[in-house]
């Protein structure tokens, strides 16, 4: 398989022929992609396809002649031409005078201009004919691609007024210690922006999917979750619901291998669950939930549902040993409290299984990479204390946080 471009990000690529899907999980195969793009973890270009090789546009191309990555294009043949002669790499390698003359051709300004003519604001042109309403706020139509998003569904006037100073808004999120906390994953390394946001395609199984069938949709029309990211309730059940994403609280299969898939164990019950059946529950006991990370948390392509999904799901702390810098920010602007440990530390060190309770304390003022204390309550009732270093950087993080996250703050400044 091979995609070039925008159609390597997270199955745009399309889907691959149900003879090869069934192949593939039948045997546990590994099976490759060869992309021109910026990522290559797995299931990147298809959630069957676990290896992922990044390489020029023109390699894509051999490749996809070949049709194995197990060939050596540097020593055997591409294929064979007419006759049965071996065609080699730098038979078809195109010379830089060939791609210059073929430039002209692609870059045709009269054709963006036609095209983009017909998006005019003449009578009669395409943009007139989009209908609308009229008033002074959106009227929400009755859809499955875009809702009302509940981000200020706790957000009042009366919290403005209450919250002068910063002392405390009532919003999603408590910029305060988080108590008696429930563990929703541990993580290890390299926990990609692609694992925890919703992307690709939607299986029928999942939590999202079943969702859209409740509601008249398809499997043919589920489409994916990008085309779906205006409405919230697709997205929180796609967050952490990545098909290769690995929740270490899971005990291990039995050839030594980890469950794969948005998976929890809810407590203190154990039961395996998906992750957002778990947070529903979590939210409905009014029970919050963090999570444990390794290093480079929230790596790859910085993706605002990232941050968002966790926040709706009611995680309100993420302990990692490292975060991805612009993911970190983002946790703050959505009221996420990231944390990270201190040298030598690692949830495995602590010996986290996922069953234990969770009380995190930062400092009162919340000030810049200030200390804050870790309390792990053990299910035999002993109690181990450690301290991490908040990840809120900045003053102006600090002030996002005390309000709940950057749109509480926007609103409080417009209505301030």
């Amino acid at each position: 398989m091979s995609a070039y471009g925008c159609t390597t990000c997270i199955g745009n690529a399309g889907d691959l022929a149900p003879e090869l899907n069934e192949a593939i999980t039948r045997n546990n195969l590994v099976c490759a992609a060869v992309l021109s793009g910026n990522r290559n973890f797995e299931a990147r270009i298809h959630p069957n396809l676990k290896a992922n090789f990044l390489m020029s546009p023109p390699l894509v191309v051999a490749y996809a002649i070949a049709g194995n990555v197990m060939v050596d294009l540097m020593t055997q043949p591409v294929g064979q031409g007419k006759g049965g002669k071996d065609v080699y790499l730098g038979d078809i390698w195109p010379r830089g005078d060939e791609i210059n003359r073929l430039l002209k051709y692609a870059m045709k300004g009269k054709a963006f201009r036609d095209n983009y003519a017909k998006v005019g604001s003449e009578p009669g042109k395409l943009w007139e004919r989009v209908e609308g309403v009229s008033g002074e706020v959106y009227n929400w139509p009755t859809s499955t691609y875009i809702a009302e998003p509940p981000f200020f569904d706790r957000f009042t006037i009366d919290s403005i007024a209450a919250s002068a100073g910063y002392e405390r808004a009532v919003t999603p999120s408590d910029p305060h210690a988080v108590e008696g906390a429930r563990i929703m994953a541990l993580f290890g390394d390299s926990i990609t922006t692609d694992h925890i946001s919703p992307a690709g395609s939607i299986k029928e199984s999942s939590p999202a999917g079943q969702w859209l069938q409740a509601h008249g949709v398809g499997k043919q029309d589920f489409n994916s979750y990008g085309s779906r990211r205006g409405n919230h309730e697709v997205m929180m059940r796609g967050t952490f619901a990545n098909v290769r994403i690995k929740n270490l609280m899971l005990p291990p299969l039995a050839d030594g291998s980890r469950e794969e898939g948005g998976l929890t164990l809810a407590q203190p019950s154990g039961q395996k669950m998906f992750i957002y059946d778990a947070a529903m529950a979590y939210q409905a006991a009014g029970v919050p939930t963090v999570i444990f990370a390794g290093e480079e948390y929230g790596t790859g392509s910085s993706r605002d549902w990232a941050a968002k999904g966790t926040q709706l799901l009611g995680i309100k702390a993420v302990v990692a040993r490292s975060f991805e810098r612009i993911h970190r920010s983002n946790l703050v602007g959505m009221g996420v409290l990231p944390l990270q440990f201190k040298a030598g530390q690692s949830w495995e060190a602590l010996g986290l299984k996922g069953d234990e309770l969770i009380d995190i304390v930062p400092a009162a003022d919340l000030a810049p990479q200030s200390d804050a204390r870790l309390v792990i309550t053990r299910a035999d009732g002993s109690k181990k204390e450690v301290r991490l270093t908040l990840r809120i950087d900045t003053p102006i993080e600090v002030e996002y946080f005390r309000a709940g996250g950057i749109l509480p703050y926007v609103l409080r400044q417009l209505l301030g």
